[in-house]
């Protein structure tokens, strides 16, 4: 995908590309065509995605893809353009009333991955800011992409979770890349986790030499 000189496309383009953003002037209305060819974008890279986790059986939910491409979007715009948008904050960032399936989630993935910087970066400029409670409200829906923050999972029914074979096997990688130490203290998880790495597992992540039972008590791991 080629810049597009559309605010909404050239920043999908350029965050999945350069991990990097532009902030314009202003807020732009998003049109029904930037949400259609964001969302063939999607499709492409979510195929390219597909190809690394090995599964046919998952197809992209591009109106997730495009409805978290948006969320990003206008987070990363809000950062800098906040003059009269509080009234408006619910619509430029609006809660996800759909079905949080694998396929929701991977596909929702290809832009909240990005969402724990940002939120970093808020808190950064205003710990108060309320978009950053709407933020976290959003990843503890979707939680594998914000995996690495300290989000309250408590309500989540881990067993049913994973229990898709590919997503169990994304999640655990990814907990283990971002070191995500509060995540590996949860018994199943990191039952899981042990049961993946075996006799490998000191070499991989020293650190699983913690006792889920403290985790569970409430101490530091």
């Amino acid at each position: 995908m080629m810049p597009t000189e559309c605010p909404f496309l050239d920043t999908l383009f350029l965050l999945r590309k350069e991990e990097c953003i532009t902030v314009y002037t202003d807020i732009q209305e998003i049109s029904r065509k930037e949400e259609q060819d964001a969302a063939a974008y999607f499709e492409s890279e979510f195929q390219k995605e597909r190809l690394e986790f090995l599964s046919d059986s998952i197809d992209c939910d591009s109106e997730t893809a495009v409805w978290a491409g948006k969320v990003f979007y206008h987070s990363a715009q809000l950062h800098l353009i906040r003059g009269n948008t509080a009234k408006d904050l619910h619509t430029l960032i609006p809660a996800f009333n759909g079905k949080t399936g694998v396929s929701a989630i991977l596909s929702a993935d290809l832009s909240l991955r990005f969402l724990p910087q940002m939120i970093a970066v808020l808190k950064n400029a205003d710990p108060q800011d309320p978009l950053i409670t709407m933020l976290e409200n959003i990843l503890k829906q979707f939680h594998y992409s914000g995996i690495g923050l300290q989000l309250d999972l408590e309500n989540v029914r881990w067993e049913e979770e994973l229990k898709d074979k590919t997503y169990r096997k994304l999640y655990l990688e990814r907990i283990v890349d971002k070191k995500a130490y509060h995540l590996a203290g949860i018994p199943y998880i990191f039952q899981l986790l042990t049961a993946e790495f075996g006799i490998y597992k000191d070499i991989f992540w020293r650190e699983l030499k913690i006792n889920p039972k403290d985790n569970e008590q409430g101490n530091s791991i």
